[in-house]
């Protein structure tokens, strides 16, 4: 019988960290990183009901308090590079640091969480933890939409706290992402008698010269102003080194501030692209997330974290929440920028100060 590793939620959030990145966890390898999580929450918490869900565990309180709080992250890493163990350095420039794969994406965000679900007795609001399996990975895979459709009562929240990297800052809300694929055609021709053909990558000139030129709009929500992106994200096209191509295409992304829907960001990109002699379709998309800080719960957040808050540039399963009415902000300790680095490395001092805002936030 293989004996568990064990959990100590009391510990310090950095050793917990240290701890957590030490149990590889790569998305849908996730079961035994669960099985440990599960099993601490179980025995090291109080007035707590422990669930599973597939590699997913979630556990809530019950209190009749008059407002709820959802902590969430997600247990999966992306693949490993030579970065488990963890190990931790001080040096003159960084000072303390705790490096290894996870310890930004998100095992620190992770730690704070269970750290603090054992170690707070008295709460100021019901508290539902979610630890969810498949966040880095396609999102069919993805552990909450799981929750979503089997357990959509223990995704009801006033607010939604997830543990995404942000560098210590509230991040509120997300922009939303589309992608659209612009293909054009002409006729292939041996490149020594081109007047012969139809060149597709030439046509695609037009484009490129129309998203060089876009103004990318600025919107401020609540606070927080999301700059919106147009841009060319891959090109393809191409015979041979002798043939006039006869097809090309662009993947477009745009990402765009969340007080637009799909619906309206798939129609500014026809208008701002339309009348061009290339096929257009969608090949992706995911709404963004409202900020909602002027909801009570989320209000009292940004006042225990001193003010500090900002936009987030980029997508987040605070989306989801979004969805279904919950306010939701991303905030955790480490710099997004080295999420899925080799180098992947978290100040511990910012692991100690999340810790603490949380603390002051959910305590009565």
């Amino acid at each position: 019988m293989t004996t568990l590793p064990r959990l100590d939620l009391h510990a310090d959030p950095i050793d917990l960290t240290a701890a957590l990145v030490d149990i590889p966890s790569v998305s849908q390898d996730e079961s035994l990183i669960a099985d440990v999580v599960e099993a601490a929450l179980r025995e090291q918490t109080t007035g707590f009901e422990v669930i599973r869900s597939g590699n997913s565990v979630l556990a809530r309180t019950n209190r009749g308090l008059p407002s709820r709080v959802m902590l969430a992250g997600h247990l999966d890493t992306v693949p490993i590079a030579d970065n488990v163990p963890s190990r931790r350095t001080v040096d003159a420039v960084e000072g303390d640091v705790l490096h290894g794969c996870g310890t930004v994406d998100m095992k620190s965000g992770d730690a704070v969480f269970l750290h603090l679900a054992a170690t707070i007795s008295d709460l100021a609001h019901d508290l539902t933890l979610v630890f969810y399996d498949c966040e880095e990975i396609a999102a069919q895979y993805n552990g909450l939409g799981r929750i979503e459709r089997e357990l959509p009562e223990w995704l009801q929240a006033d607010v939604a706290v997830l543990g995404e990297p942000s560098g210590g800052f509230i991040e509120a809300g997300c922009q939303g992402t589309l992608r659209v694929r612009l293909t054009a055609s002409g006729t292939r021709a041996h490149s020594a008698r081109s007047w012969l053909g139809d060149n597709a990558i030439h046509k695609l000139a037009p484009l490129l010269a129309r998203l060089a030129d876009y103004q990318p709009r600025s919107v401020d929500i609540d606070g927080c102003v999301y700059r919106e992106g147009l841009s060319a994200v891959r090109i393809s096209g191409g015979v041979a080194g002798n043939v006039v191509p006869d097809a090309a295409d662009v993947d477009v992304n745009f990402r765009f501030a969340p007080d637009r829907s799909v619906e309206q960001a798939i129609a500014h990109v026809r208008e701002v692209l339309g009348g061009l002699d290339l096929d257009l379709e969608v090949t992706d998309s995911s709404p963004g997330a409202l900020p909602g800080l002027g909801a009570p719960a989320a209000a009292a957040l940004i006042e225990a974290a001193g003010g500090q808050f900002r936009a987030k540039y980029g997508w987040t399963d605070v989306s989801r929440f979004s969805a279904l009415g919950i306010p939701a902000v991303n905030y955790g300790p480490g710099d997004p920028n080295l999420a899925h680095k080799r180098d992947e490395r978290v100040p511990v001092q910012q692991i100690t100060d999340v810790t603490a805002v949380l603390r002051g936030y959910l305590s009565a």
